[in-house]
């Protein structure tokens, strides 16, 4: 065999081993999961994730697999969901709020979990600090209660004169004691009087919205959880109802018919949880991963709402909105 033969043959034998590696490589496509306590349909939270898996190079279905679980609003369903998704080895399992976040992590605790939000996951045992989770769950805090002074704070801006507030809350979360002790905090310095309403499941909503009415409260804010949450059509029903307007923690409550929303923007955070999937895919580990804050927040408000509720936004609130709904 001369020279020219040998060098061509490892030439050859060299380019096919790579192109076999790179085959095996890329044969297997990861394999995650997403659970959530809604049902499907379209939402822009949701969108946000898989915004950030395709600029990251991701292609759901060619490059990634997701398997998509929906509690459809019954959290009771949640741990037998996260319980399955365990059992098939996915290697991520994203996860979509409090009651979510609590059911995977009761679940497993080897496969990685990311929270796209939570309200308090150090106070909620998920994690151990911010900087250094520890475990198997990292992902992004969502400040739905850190900025309930701020929502009082526009809810007056945005109703001139308004002096009394109710106030709906779930006392048997711990994320929604914390809001509402924070709205007290900021009542008191705004000279406001807070009417407090808790609400425990959803038939103790006529009766919250009956307390209201009879305690003359001139709006009201709502310390968002799942129950609020899933039950959010009802409840902005009974406000219409009687005529209240109402502040609330992100958009989708107002393009549901809510008068307005401060707070996180959520498709930006879910977006960014894709980025802790890639990070996990390529070896880091939940523990070592910091768990961020959100970096986008807006203010939105529904201009059809306050015509039927007869409420004129002041020009200089309006002005500050990052989206008018008419």
């Amino acid at each position: 065999m001369n020279a020219k033969m040998f060098l061509w043959l490892t030439v050859t034998f060299f380019l096919t081993t790579v192109s076999l590696a790179e085959g095996q490589q890329t044969g297997k496509v990861p394999r995650i999961a997403f659970l959530l306590a809604s049902s499907p349909g379209a939402d822009s939270r949701v969108e946000g994730f898989r915004q950030g898996l395709r600029e990251l190079g991701y292609i759901e279905g060619k490059s990634i697999a997701i398997e998509w679980r929906y509690a459809e609003g019954k959290e009771d369903r949640l741990p037998k969901l996260a319980a399955e998704l365990v059992q098939l080895n996915v290697e991520i399992i994203v996860t979509d709020g409090t009651n979510v976040n609590r059911a995977a992590k009761s679940a497993t605790k080897t496969v990685p979990i990311v929270m796209a939000s939570d309200a308090d996951p150090i106070g909620n045992g998920f994690i151990a600090s911010l900087a250094r989770p520890g475990g198997n769950v990292t992902g992004l805090i969502n400040l739905l209660t850190g900025l309930s002074g701020k929502r009082l704070e526009l809810l007056k801006e945005a109703i001139p004169g308004i002096s009394r507030v109710g106030v709906i809350w779930n006392p048997e979360n711990p994320s929604s004691v914390s809001g509402f002790r924070e709205t007290q905090e900021a009542a008191q310095v705004l000279a406001m009087q807070l009417q407090s309403l808790e609400v425990r499941g959803p038939d103790e909503f006529e009766g919250a919205f009956q307390a209201t009415t009879k305690r003359q409260a001139q709006a009201l804010s709502v310390v968002s959880d799942s129950l609020m949450f899933n039950n959010r059509r009802r409840l902005l029903e009974l406000a219409a109802k009687h005529r209240l307007p109402t502040m609330h923690t992100q958009s989708l409550w107002v393009e549901a018919g809510a008068l307005m929303s401060y707070g996180t923007y959520f498709p930006d955070l879910y977006r960014r949880a894709a980025t802790y999937v890639d990070k996990i895919l390529r070896g880091a580990k939940p523990a070592d991963l910091p768990v961020e804050q959100p970096m986008k927040f807006e203010l939105v408000i529904n201009l059809k709402t306050a015509k039927q509720i007869g409420l004129t936004i002041p020009p200089n609130v309006l002005a500050r909105a990052d989206k008018v709904i008419k």
